[in-house]
């Protein structure tokens, strides 16, 4: 049981730390145009940082997973948790993009990627029967809540205070949870550190790396160069990964996980569903604010209050989806979800013009919350039953860090092929219009593409007497990459009905 007489208290310290790790996954997107103009630096940046937070969370969750057996849990958790806050302050003091990328893509990543395993096996451990379906209720409950309200907070906290009192306010539950960190029971440590496998930490690590980076390279013509380059020597490696794990495996050697759970078929087809949900997610969260604060001109806070009701059903929806799976095959339940979600992002994506308001966006939004909804309640629970008691914890591991690699990558995907066609159309919208005056067709469109990285914000570096029209084109452009990537997205979910067809059937 719990390790104080609070019985409750294992799962109210691990609900504070989950909380904090999903907000600063949601509550920074509505922030965009802020952090662009106050660190002076591009939303190709912002976009990097959000996207590297999430690939250092996937990139380090194994190792986090395996240091509870060589630290033991407790530790584990508290030492992520020191992380993680030292990253917070970091991120909260931050003068420019350097200081936040190091505070909240690197430090506060490797915190939660410790810390986030700890929590499943600190709960797991300290409740037995319907207490330990009760706990797990109220920890998903709350990493629900947190993605849900996300938006909001950030938007509340950007627009009327600052956007640092959004990880500044994470300091406070990292204040409470080391006060109250003796509900947390230590198990003993089973590995020594010389068992650790650290070669297989760090092909993990940089594969995985690699990958992502070549993806945001795209933004940027002059670096596409090296784009292939780094996808395939990530995979390469990734690959050079998976056949040292199961060289280790076979010589009787401590591996950094059990890959074999990767050829059960529930497992394997379970993460590459798990992938494919959160890549849209993810590029909906993104690109989302990047229009209404372009396009619409809204702020922080009405770009959180646009993104709220999405949020909300998403959170009703996993409520819902688990109740129906005692009803329902939960494959048949996901595929319910990858269709309307599917058919949500392919509305959205005829709904963005240059008049495009507020309220043309959210019952859309709405419907791609219901899909998302109904993938949450199910890809969890379904992955995970295809592990035996004893490899709980190698498959916490792999479905988390698969689960944030296909944020990552989302983040990373959808928003490059936003600003690639942002690219691209200012291209022709320039050649079509005539837009010359003094200047170079090619001076304009450099200056029009940074005036669109620094989100419209000052002058852009043109004539004064071609602003209004150029400002037009840039709507326009816009408006239509926002078409293309939601017809991209839709093509993904519905790459994730195919692929869940394919499930076995097994009940949650």
């Amino acid at each position: 049981m719990a390790g104080s007489q609070y019985k409750w208290g294992t799962v109210l310290v691990a609900c504070m730390a989950i909380f904090i790790i999903v907000l600063d996954s949601s509550a920074m997107n509505v922030a965009i145009t802020t952090l662009v103009v106050e660190l002076n630096t591009t939303l190709s940046i912002i976009q990097a940082i959000i996207a590297l937070y999430a690939l250092i969370i996937a990139s380090f969750m194994l190792l986090g997973s395996k240091l509870q057996d060589i630290l033991g849990r407790k530790r584990t958790f508290l030492l992520g948790l020191l992380i993680y806050g030292s990253g917070t302050t970091i991120a909260t003091l931050s003068l420019n993009a350097g200081m936040l990328l190091l505070g909240w893509a690197v430090l506060e990543g490797i915190g939660a990627a410790m810390m986030f395993p700890a929590t499943t096996t600190l709960v797991g451990s300290s409740y037995e029967g319907k207490d330990k379906i009760t706990a797990f209720g109220i920890w998903g409950g709350i990493a629900a809540m947190g993605a849900a309200i996300g938006p909001i907070v950030g938007g509340i906290f950007t627009t009327y205070l600052t956007w640092r009192l959004v990880f500044g306010s994470e300091l406070v539950f990292v204040a409470l949870i080391l006060i109250f960190r003796h509900y947390l029971t230590e198990s003993k440590p089973t590995l020594k550190w010389k068992d650790l496998d650290v070669f297989g930490a760090v092909l993990s690590i940089v594969s995985l790396v690699l990958i992502v980076l070549g993806i945001l390279f795209l933004t940027r013509p002059e670096f596409w160069g090296y784009v292939v380059i780094l996808i395939s020597l990530g995979s390469i490696l990734f690959i050079v990964f998976l056949l040292w794990q199961r060289r280790r495996i076979n010589r009787g050697l401590e591996p950094l996980t059990d890959i074999s759970l990767l050829k059960n078929r529930l497992f394997g087809l379970g993460n590459i569903n798990s992938i494919i949900q959160q890549i849209p997610l993810a590029g909906f969260l993104f690109i989302i604010p990047v229009f209404l604060q372009q396009v619409t001109k809204l702020n922080a806070f009405d770009t959180g209050l646009t993104l709220l009701p999405a949020s909300v059903v998403i959170l009703i929806f996993s409520i819902l989806g688990a109740r129906l799976a005692s009803h329902i095959e939960a494959k048949y339940i996901l595929m319910i979800g990858f269709v309307i979600s599917a058919v949500g992002s392919y509305i959205l994506g005829g709904v963005f013009n240059v008049n495009t308001q507020m309220m043309d966006i959210i019952p859309s939004t709405i419907v791609f919350g219901v899909g998302i909804g109904f993938l949450l309640s199910q890809l969890t629970n379904l992955t995970m039953s295809a592990a035996r008691e004893d490899q709980e914890t190698d498959a916490s591991g792999l479905y988390n860090s698969f689960k944030n690699l296909g944020y990552s990558i989302g983040t990373a995907l959808i928003g490059v092929l936003l600003l690639v066609g942002i690219f691209g159309g200012l291209t022709s919208g320039i050649e079509e219009s005539g837009l010359a005056g003094n200047m170079t067709k090619q001076q304009i469109q450099d200056g029009l593409f940074n005036y669109v990285e620094k989100m419209q914000t000052g002058t852009p570096n043109i004539a004064p007497e071609l602003v209004p029209q150029a400002t037009q084109i840039i709507d326009l452009t816009i408006s239509s990459s926002m078409k293309m990537a939601f017809n991209v997205l839709a093509l993904i979910l519905f790459l994730g009905f195919i692929t869940s067809i394919f499930l076995p059937k097994k009940r949650t």
